[in-house]
């Protein structure tokens, strides 16, 4: 029953219009600082720890420990088997997640307002005394691997692993946060402590809670949730050197379609012209059927079914990507209009229509976003992970509605270079090489 009352309360939680957010920024006692929106109607609070590094804080020569140990924290913590702890979260009616990527780790939870304590202490042993057990890191291992083996026969996979490797080389963004079979058979339960102190310290921790929970509650909530963890971590790593040049990496394999995946230098949102170039991402490839590319490729060639591009700002690198599927014998052709749009798109000439399009999507779609508690807080720890202002949420659109067709002119001139377009093709496209 409490499972199904709490299946309701997601469905019931926070849905309000992004400017309508009071933002608090809580420090606790202990120093633990963190971004609050109380909402009171819902005894009900969504909770998102952060912690930058990822799995690119792997250490040297053990690809894939970090990925291993996050999705092996909750199989067990303190006195509790794997069983005994998913028993205890299900009898609480929480949620908890663990997931990893190239940037950041990070933990959700949900939990009510009437059992939040317990929640809290179930989830601090998992964030604090993991067992990892090794029949657990085994188990775990197993169903790493079997991605492994799954993503090596995977078109699409093979087309984002070539693709990253031929931009970023020895950096850890050029391989799979997986790891590869050799360097996950070969990692220890002793890995799984070494892999957890590396990146989950308070000195690269974002926080952020949304819903029934005053700053008071929320202050003493962190210093005994995080408190005990180490102060500091592993030395972020380097940024990655984009190595990326115009040209196209063929990958024989063999499917009646080719997966494409295509990329150049990008731009971070920390520069002055990113909304400028997330305009004219949209007019690009972004916007689906409204896009250039889309009405290009598809509707006047039926050459391939969807196509989309978008600006990756990574941590450590910023790319424009794009992707495509096509029949082998219309591969060559649909990467040729793809250049030729870059190009054309370089000299900055749009429409009227096309800016007013496009802001009119990307200003109206955002507040869509704010859809529920878990989805806000994981929006606040992304302005503290990208370092935005509190105010970020009620700025952003003015910024969109802001920009011109001159700032479009003069960003696409600054950033679009067909000729360093570079296409990775997995399968058995006619015409290339």
């Amino acid at each position: 029953m409490i499972r199904l009352l709490l299946a309701g309360l997601f469905a019931l939680t926070l849905s309000v219009p992004a400017r309508a957010l009071d933002i608090q920024q809580v420090t606790s006692e202990g120093g633990i600082k963190a971004w609050l929106v109380e909402a009171h109607d819902i005894p009900f609070t969504a909770l998102r720890i952060s912690f930058k590094g990822g799995a690119s804080l792997d250490a040297p020569n053990k690809r894939g420990e970090i990925n291993l140990m996050t999705a092996t924290l909750e199989e067990g913590a303190g006195d509790m088997s794997a069983q005994d702890f998913a028993a205890a979260e299900e009898g609480l009616a929480a949620n908890f997640g663990f997931d990893v990527g190239d940037d950041t780790l990070t933990i959700s939870a949900r939990m009510l307002s009437e059992n939040r304590d317990q929640a809290v202490d179930l989830l601090r042993q998992a964030l604090i005394n993991p067992r990892f057990d090794q029949s657990a890191v085994d188990r775990v291992r197993g169903q790493v691997q079997a991605i492994i083996a799954s993503n090596a026969q995977d078109p699409n996979a093979l087309a984002s692993k070539t693709f990253a490797h031929e931009a970023f080389g020895d950096h850890p963004y050029g391989s799979s946060i997986n790891g590869t079979a050799d360097s996950v058979a070969a990692l220890t339960r002793e890995d799984m402590f070494d892999a957890k102190a590396r990146v989950m310290a308070k000195d690269r921790m974002v926080v952020s809670a949304v819903g029934d929970i005053t700053a008071a509650q929320l202050g003493l909530m962190l210093d005994h949730l995080l408190g005990d963890l180490p102060a500091t971590g592993a030395d972020m790593p380097a940024p990655a050197k984009l190595a990326l040049a115009g040209g196209t990496t063929v990958v024989d394999f063999d499917t009646p379609q080719s997966v494409v995946v295509f990329g150049q230098a990008g731009i971070g949102m920390d520069d002055p012209d990113f909304f400028a170039a997330f305009v004219l991402n949209q007019i690009l490839g972004a916007g689906g059927f409204s896009s250039r590319l889309m009405d290009e490729v598809r509707e006047k060639r039926g050459l391939t079914y969807g196509i989309y591009t978008y600006l990756v700002d990574q941590d450590l690198a910023k790319t424009w990507q794009g992707g495509f599927s096509s029949a082998n014998d219309k591969t060559a052709e649909a990467i040729k209009v793809v250049k030729d749009q870059w190009a054309k798109a370089a000299t900055g000439d749009i429409t009227d229509k096309e800016l007013t399009d496009a802001k009119t999507y990307l200003t109206g779609a955002y507040p869509l976003r704010f859809d529920g508690n878990g989805q806000i807080a994981g929006i606040l720890a992304g302005m503290q992970l990208s370092d935005m202002p509190a105010d970020y949420i009620n700025t952003r659109n003015a910024k969109i509605d802001a920009v011109t067709k001159d700032d479009v002119a003069r960003v696409a001139k600054r950033l679009l270079k067909a000729d360093d377009l570079r296409f990775v093709v997995v399968g058995k496209p006619t015409g290339l090489e």
